[in-house]
Formats: structure tokens, C-alpha cells, sequence
């Protein structure tokens, strides 16, 4: 089970005090918030979390981690990527702070590596991943210096015997808005796979002939679909056997009932 924080992302209807989403430091995003009924809204600035706030959170990941075992999860996986709160903080355009959450590529990074220590000491290494998206701007996310910053962080991250590392890879890093993508863009499987030890998985606007060659290469250990496997159950048989794939629905992914969401058919089902 993936277990976020949206920080600045989220909105204060969202909040039972009604108050502005926190982030590292008061800086708005670019993309619209959603209400609890899936409507998209005008970003808010939110406030900068005091120091003490920080722990506090924390271990509210640990404790998610944990209530994901205790409802039968195999593990978990820290969402720090795609503009999240833990993202929020890795990065210089969007963590100004000058405390020991801040400034330095140690400082930016002490929050993940806190989440991971104590997710870590709840439930095992073993059960637990983190997703990172390197050179991404979705929700106008940017770092000065993200070669650094990201060699830095997945290297530390290497040492905490994780059970993956999942990348999301720039060229797709905006796909939760749009079917667009960045071509050109660095490919982070190959640029990051020789720092991490460990299993990596690579996910972002992959097809089947682009995730065969990327595994026969050995850029990544696995290769992840997301809205494929939303609009095909049977998305590994239809690969297999090379059948067509369903078409899927982007104004279905974030809300409502069963249509777009639980209604695909399985190849040769009938309609």
C-alpha cells in the first residue's frame, strides 16, 4: 500500500479546522487542489511547518505502515514523489527552511530518511519501498541541482536495505494530468541504477516493447504500469499474448463509483 502526505497539495476543506494545507515553507503550487468531492479548486499557500510539527508526522507514517500490515499489506511504499510533502522537502524550490529540515542536501533529505528509519523499525526493510520521481515538475516541484540532490538522497537510501526503489521517470512525470510527454528527458533508470543497490523499479509512459528492452538492458529489475493496469485486470495475459488492450478513461481516475474503475473487461468478456 502506498502511504502519502499531500502537504501543499491538499486543501483546507479537506481539514476538520478548516486551515491551509503545511508544507516545508509557504510557497504555492501550480496545479488545482480537489475538494472531497473531486472538484479541482485554486491552489492555497500553505503554511511552513514549525520544527516540532515535524516528528509529529513522522510518525504518522510509522503508524500507517503499521495499520497496512495489520490490514494484511505485504508492505507499504513512501510516495516521495510526483510534488508530495516528502518531495516538498528533498527539493530547493519548494523547502527554503533554514532549520535542520533545510539548506543542505542532508538537511533536505532528513525527513525521508527519518520516515524510512522509523517505517523501518516497525515493520521491517524488507516491507518497504520508496517511489521517487528525479527531474519531474509535476505541481511545479524543481530542484537547482537535481543530479545531486537525487544521487545523493538514493545513495543514502541504498543503505537502508529497502525492498525496492521505484522510479518514476521524468518523460512521464506529469502523466496524472496529461497523456503528454517529455521526450528527450534523462532517463533515471540508467542515470541512477549504478548508484543504488538494490531491486529498482522503473515506471512512466512505458509500453511492452519499450519495458522488454529496458529489462533486457538491465535498467531496472521490474518495469510498473499504472493506467494500463487501471483499464486492463488481465494486463500481464493481454501482454503475453499479445491481444489489444482496453482504452482507458482519465476522467474516471480520481473519483466516483465502479465506471472506469472496477467495470474493464477482461479480454474476450463479453461487454
Amino acid at each position: 500500500m502506498q502511504i502519502a502526505h499531500n502537504g501543499r497539495n491538499s486543501h483546507s476543506s479537506l481539514r476538520p479546522d478548516r486551515s491551509v494545507p503545511v508544507a516545508p515553507s509557504a510557497i504555492v503550487g501550480n496545479i488545482p487542489a480537489l475538494t472531497k468531492d473531486f472538484q479541482p479548486v485554486t491552489a492555497e499557500i500553505p503554511r511552513a511547518l514549525e520544527a516540532a510539527e515535524i516528528p509529529v508526522i513522522v510518525g504518522t507514517f510509522r503508524q500507517a505502515a503499521l495499520n497496512a500490515i495489520e490490514a494484511g499489506f505485504d508492505g507499504v511504499e513512501l510516495q516521495g514523489a510526483n510534488s508530495h510533502l516528502i518531495e516538498q522537502f528533498l527539493e530547493d524550490g519548494t523547502n527554503t527552511r533554514t532549520d535542520k529540515y533545510g539548506g543542505s542536501l542532508e538537511n533536505r533529505c532528513r525527513f525521508l530518511l527519518d520516515i524510512v528509519a522509523d517505517v523501518s523499525a516497525a515493520i521491517g526493510a524488507d516491507r518497504l519501498g520508496v517511489r521517487l520521481s528525479p527531474f519531474g515538475q509535476y505541481g511545479g516541484i524543481r530542484d537547482t541541482k537535481p543530479k545531486e540532490l537525487f544521487s545523493f538522497v538514493i545513495k543514502r537510501l541504498g543503505e537502508c536495505h529497502l525492498a525496492y526503489l521505484h522510479l518514476i521517470e521524468a518523460r512521464g512525470s506529469e502523466i496524472g494530468l496529461s497523456d503528454e510527454l517529455h521526450e528527450g528527458a534523462v532517463n533515471n533508470a540508467v542515470l541512477f541504477r549504478s548508484v543504488f543497490k538494490g531491486p529498482l523499479l522503473s515506471a512512466g509512459a512505458y509500453t511492452p516493447a519499450s519495458a522488454t528492452v529496458a529489462i533486457e538492458q538491465k535498467q531496472a529489475d521490474a518495469i510498473v504500469f499504472g493506467r494500463l493496469f487501471i483499464a486492463n485486470p488481465d494486463l500481464v495475459e493481454r501482454i503475453g499474448a499479445n491481444y489489444p488492450f482496453n482504452a482507458f478513461d482519465r476522467s474516471t481516475f480520481y473519483g466516483g463509483a465502479a465506471h472506469g474503475y472496477t467495470d474493464y473487461k477482461t479480454f474476450g468478456a463479453p461487454a
